[in-house]
């Protein structure tokens, strides 16, 4: 088990970059699968972003690929997500989750991760 801490959410306006960051405990970080989650208002929980244990393999979702920007350092046992050209529709809680290695389309899948943060709000104004 792991635990995870979801920070460096906010306000921020349409066009705006932020970077959140999810740090884990234990000193087992490079063996888990990190995934970013996210929930709007009134919305199911969606897949945003996912890395494998060594950071090589990325995935995205179709709605934040070209904008986000997944990426781990396991010396720190820290996951990001880097933020790009925000849209007042990216308004959601995002979460970070852990897991055993997975593959597409397993790694998008909620279910799949045991471990799973208290998120960190992120609000884009238009």
């Amino acid at each position: 088990q792991v635990q995870l801490v979801e920070s460096g959410g906010g306000l921020v306006q349409a066009g705006g970059s932020l970077r959140l960051s999810c740090a884990a405990s234990g000193r087992t970080f490079s063996s888990y699968a990190m995934g970013w989650f996210r929930q709007g208002p009134g919305k199911e929980r969606e897949f945003v972003a996912a890395v494998s244990r060594d950071g090589g393999t990325t995935y995205y979702a179709d709605s934040v690929k070209d904008r986000f920007t997944i990426s781990r350092a396991n010396d720190k046992n820290t996951a990001y997500l880097q933020m790009n050209s925000l849209k007042p529709e990216d308004t959601a809680l995002y979460t970070c989750a852990a897991s055993r290695p997975l593959a597409w389309p397993e790694v998008a899948n909620g279910l799949k991760y045991d471990d799973w943060g208290q998120g960190t709000q992120v609000t884009v104004s238009s």
